[in-house]
């Protein structure tokens, strides 16, 4: 998995492409786990859009708060597996110190996955996305990719990506970079529009500060979203962007560079 699917993506591919009959597989794993780990199997595990359902036999994830409590039932917290696997990574490259410091401080003992996670009342895991991708605004914490699934529900639509930035006064704000399905006549009217619905769906501290109309998302070759573009170029650090040599269409970067940006 590059990126958590969010629901909307998901229906439209499995009725438009799978014709509402053909299983999804949406799976969750890692470079690092040398396979998929999470997943639903085909024809035989019952799938929700969004959720990358069950644990493959074997693999045992469990979920912990950021104090390293363990989380039981229905929860939201930092995504790890108990057990070793066969797959699993052993060092890095004349650096173990490094492995052990990356994938065993954060919940000692075992293997953090760097991903934030949810589990339903099923048992079901929902992938929240890379939890140096949460916001926090005014104490609260909110998930960039839980701002991206509600964004999209607007037919005007087409990607977000959404970073914090610093604020004076709520430690965090929130910028949406946002690509149109088609031309809107009255984007103060449609940013208004998505700021309601994100109040709705997240609750009334949840709002975008800012929205940025792009061409393009940064992603890399194999899909994934560059968000370390957005959050330098949404903390006003453009020439820090980094290496972007892995971007499908670096070009896009340009554009972002140069886009005009909304302040609600």
């Amino acid at each position: 998995m590059g990126e958590p699917i969010n629901p909307e993506a998901w229906d439209w591919y499995h009725q438009v492409v799978g014709k509402g009959q053909c299983t999804i597989v949406d799976t969750w794993w890692q470079t690092e786990t040398g396979g998929i780990c999470i997943s639903p199997i085909a024809c035989a595990t019952p799938v929700i859009g969004g959720s990358a359902t069950l644990p493959l036999p074997g693999i045992e994830p469990q979920l912990y708060d950021a104090d390293a409590n363990l989380l039981s039932g229905e929860a939201e917290g930092l995504l790890c597996i108990a057990k070793s696997w066969p797959g699993q990574t052993r060092t890095i490259y004349r650096d173990h110190e490094r492995y052990v410091q990356t994938y065993f401080s954060t919940i000692p003992s075992l293997y953090f996955t760097g991903d934030g996670c949810r589990r339903d009342s099923n048992g079901y895991y929902w992938i929240t996305g890379r939890v140096d991708d949460v916001i926090n605004v005014s104490g609260h914490r909110m998930g960039t990719a839980e701002f991206e699934a509600i964004l999209v529900e607007n037919e005007n639509i087409s990607e977000a990506g959404v970073v914090g930035f610093p604020h004076d006064i709520k430690g965090q704000g929130v910028q949406a970079f946002l690509i149109l399905n088609n031309d809107v006549e009255d984007k103060i009217d449609l940013y208004a529009a998505l700021n309601r619905l994100v109040r709705t769906k997240i609750g009334a501290h949840a709002k975008i500060d800012r929205f940025c109309i792009i061409p393009g998302l940064p992603k890399t070759r194999s899909g994934k979203v560059m968000r370390r573009i957005l959050r330098k170029v949404a903390e006003g650090e453009p020439d820090k962007l980094g290496d972007i040599s892995t971007l499908a269409e670096p070009t896009v970067v340009d554009s972002i560079l140069v886009a005009n940006c909304h302040h609600m």
